[in-house]
């Protein structure tokens, strides 16, 4: 089958959904392609898929793609397109649509995926078509491979810290507000989609216990070399827990309330603001 996953990444929208329709992507079968808008601080030349460049977010454009291209398969990650748009493209092409969702919004599509652990299906009751496959919870988590390779290596633990707060990150915030963290190895896993990465580079190459990786592919290994965490309450908290590595979370965005009351729930510690 012949899919297109549409998704964007941005220096103010981040980088996740890309990082996990990656990860999608291996999972599927047949011809797979992506197509995105090329936004400032972008992460279009990370991904192993060809990539269409569209000039605009109109369905129409993306109508006109897929009738070109004949694509069998529409997978939408994308919190600026809605069931309207949806349903425009579904009824100009037949195309199966599967969308990832992850705030609980109405939908007109064939297959949802909500991969978050906290993810509840009878929320979506009201929400999508009768007959839309519902694919929600820990069974369908999207954990990139090198994760589960990583998991049986045994490594010494170089960092005290790993701060991890995603592609539009305000790590540097933190930095500066820890106490002590000149006695502490600090790991910062970051990437040009950072429109602080200035700051950050700045405030790195004068603090020698800060170590900067940036746009890394050894974010497991990092991980494994490391004693506890701060993270966003977002997807990297899945690859965390299945690491076993202790946490704690920042709320950065509203698109997190769901798995924010399920750390809660758990007795993880989660705070709302970096201040």
């Amino acid at each position: 089958m012949k899919t297109l996953i549409r998704a964007d990444s941005s220096g103010s929208i981040g980088v996740g959904h890309i990082m996990r329709d990656i990860v999608l992507a291996q999972r599927l079968e047949g011809e797979i392609a992506f197509a995105c808008i090329p936004l400032e601080g972008n992460i279009i030349n990370q991904i192993p898929y060809p990539v269409h460049t569209l000039m605009s977010n109109d369905p129409y454009e993306l109508i006109e793609l897929i009738r070109m291209n004949r694509y069998e398969r529409l997978v939408f990650d994308h919190y600026g397109i809605d069931r309207n748009f949806e349903k425009k493209v579904k009824d100009a092409t037949g195309i199966e649509i599967m969308v990832l969702d992850d705030t609980y919004e109405k939908h007109h599509c064939d297959i949802l995926l909500n991969h978050n652990i906290s993810a509840k299906p009878q929320k979506y009751n009201s929400l999508v078509p009768e007959g839309c496959t519902l694919l929600c919870g820990k069974e369908h988590t999207l954990i990139r491979p090198e994760f589960i390779q990583e998991k049986s290596v045994v490594r010494e633990k170089k960092y005290d810290l790993l701060i991890a707060m995603g592609g539009a990150d305000t790590a540097n915030k933190i930095l500066e507000i820890l106490p002590s963290t000149e006695n502490l190895s600090v790991a910062v896993i970051t990437t040009t989609a950072n429109f602080h990465l200035p700051q950050l580079q700045t405030y790195a190459q004068t603090h020698p216990h800060v170590h900067l990786f940036i746009n890394t592919s050894d974010v497991a290994r990092i991980m494994n070399e490391s004693k506890e965490a701060i993270l966003t309450p977002s997807g990297i908290v899945h690859e965390a827990l299945f690491m076993g590595l202790p946490f704690k979370a920042i709320q950065t965005a509203r698109n997190q309330d769901d798995m924010v009351e399920y750390l809660k729930t758990n007795g993880y510690t989660v705070l709302e603001s970096i201040r």
